[in-house]
């Protein structure tokens, strides 16, 4: 291992928690209770969801089941990105049309508005700074890929994106080697962490019972197991993401993919004057095994990507360590964009698990025939997804239970949409691998042979994930 990498702090769950420290954890369940609707799992999703439940029914007596701690899973993980992406859109077009799709992704621009407004309205200091995502190309093939994003980003209505070539992308941020960006207005860079906190305490403000240290073993029609007693509800809400395939019958439901990331040593004022970056844009590229990376409020870079990308047998990480490979890896990314690094200290590695459905799209459903919702399939685009996910789940529990009729969310295309699960073992560790190693490849072949046309390698992986 590099001595720029060797003193890092590896796991501790992540970062971000290392930065603002472990919560004091609420008490678990302490024997059998009702609510009117019980929420599985205390992150992001289900934090939201019982916030947008709580202000628009005050009476509604509502119960958070969370198995460590709210935010232990991706929500206290990610790279902290607050982006318009959500997973599953393109597919969605096919399946309604291609105005449902643009209903769609108007909705998730908005959801970036309504996130860093409600954390200005509770009082969240999260480190939120709106200054959109920038997306860089570093080879021919990754800017021909970057031109057909930008104009089917345009398609879709985002008519505020722009399209930047070489000059014009150092002007924003100096990438080794970039050809060009694409720009969005619609992304703010966040503390995953602060504000994953913030809506914990808003949501107990409101009168929200919040029960940490009790894992749900079992979710049937009105019921939540635990091995502390069974909380019953007419309504109970899955929103375990990554987490899913811990649930009994849900193995196969949803992919733990895993994700993994390092925080630099904050950067002195001369290295940030040679990077630039002063608009603190949230950081991605067009390769085929992305990254995403952001410059924190106390002028770190942390910087993401694939490491290991799944456990055998939908497991999932103890307390977020990480291999030493994936960190040497992540670094050998940071070096590439920002050669000026070279011998910058990484100060802490992490990773995380975000759930993957078998099509690649985000959903959210209520079976009104059992009282049974859920929620996620995020594919990494969850910090801002799961505030319109939350808000779609209040609406369509307050239409099933007769409080409020259709609205515009609950008519979005990825309302009740059913997906095949996932191959049983060990069909799902190879395709998977296979997948991601395929992507890499192509990505290197790519870098050595300079041409603009796709790696047809990336294509065949492709097949392989079920993304089209």
């Amino acid at each position: 291992m590099s001595s720029a990498v060797s003193g890092a702090v590896n796991g501790g769950v992540s970062f971000w928690y290392a930065d603002d420290g472990l919560p004091a954890q609420r008490e678990p369940l302490s024997g059998n209770g009702s609510a009117d609707v019980v929420i599985v799992g205390g992150g992001y999703t289900g934090l939201w969801t019982a916030y947008y439940l709580k202000k628009a029914a005050p009476f509604l007596r509502i119960t958070v089941l969370e198995q460590k701690f709210c935010g232990y899973g991706a929500s206290g993980r990610n790279g902290g990105w607050l982006y318009n992406g959500v997973a599953g859109r393109d597919r969605y077009a096919k399946l309604h049309g291609h105005e449902a799709a643009v209903r769609l992704q108007k909705a998730m621009n908005g959801a970036v508005a309504e996130v860093v407004q409600v954390t200005q309205e509770e009082g969240i200091d999260a480190d939120v700074h709106v200054g959109g995502v920038l997306e860089v190309a570093y080879t021919p093939a990754q800017l021909a890929r970057l031109k057909a994003f930008h104009e089917h980003e345009l398609s879709f209505g985002e008519k505020d994106r722009e399209l930047y070539g070489a000059r014009e992308t150092a002007g924003r941020i100096r990438v080794a080697d970039a050809v060009g960006s694409t720009w969005t207005p619609h992304g703010a860079r966040l503390h995953p962490v602060r504000l994953v906190k913030g809506l914990a305490a808003a949501v107990e403000a409101l009168g929200v019972t919040i029960h940490e240290r009790t894992p749900v073993t079992e979710i049937r029609p009105k019921h939540a197991v635990t091995p502390y007693g069974t909380v019953r509800a007419p309504y109970v809400l899955r929103c375990t993401e990554g987490f899913t395939a811990s649930l009994k019958g849900q193995r196969r439901t949803w992919l733990p993919m895993n994700s993994s990331m390092i925080a630099t040593e904050p950067l002195t004022d001369e290295q940030w004057a040679r990077i630039g970056w002063e608009g603190r844009e949230t950081l991605g590229d067009m390769a085929h095994a992305y990254m995403y990376a952001q410059r924190t409020a106390d002028g770190r870079i942390a910087l993401g990507g694939r490491g290991v990308p799944y456990r055998f047998g939908s497991r999932t990480d103890n307390d977020g360590r990480t291999q030493p490979a994936t960190i040497e890896a992540l670094y050998d990314i940071l070096v590439r964009f920002f050669p000026s690094l070279t011998g910058v200290k990484v100060a802490h590695a992490w990773s995380g698990v975000l759930g993957v459905p078998r099509d690649w799209c985000a959903t959210v459903t209520l079976d009104r025939s059992t009282g049974l919702g859920w929620a996620g399939g995020y594919v990494g685009s969850g910090v801002a997804t799961t505030n319109l996910a939350a808000r779609t789940l209040r609406d369509l529990v307050q239409q099933d239970s007769g409080q409020a009729g259709a609205t515009d969310l609950t008519a979005l295309p990825w309302v009740n949409h059913r997906v095949r699960k996932w191959e049983p073992e060990p069909l799902r560790w190879l395709g998977v691998h296979g997948m991601y190693a395929t992507y890499r490849t192509a990505d290197r072949r790519e870098l050595t042979t300079h041409t603009a046309e796709s790696s047809r390698l990336a294509q065949v992986a492709d097949r392989i994930a079920g993304r089209h």
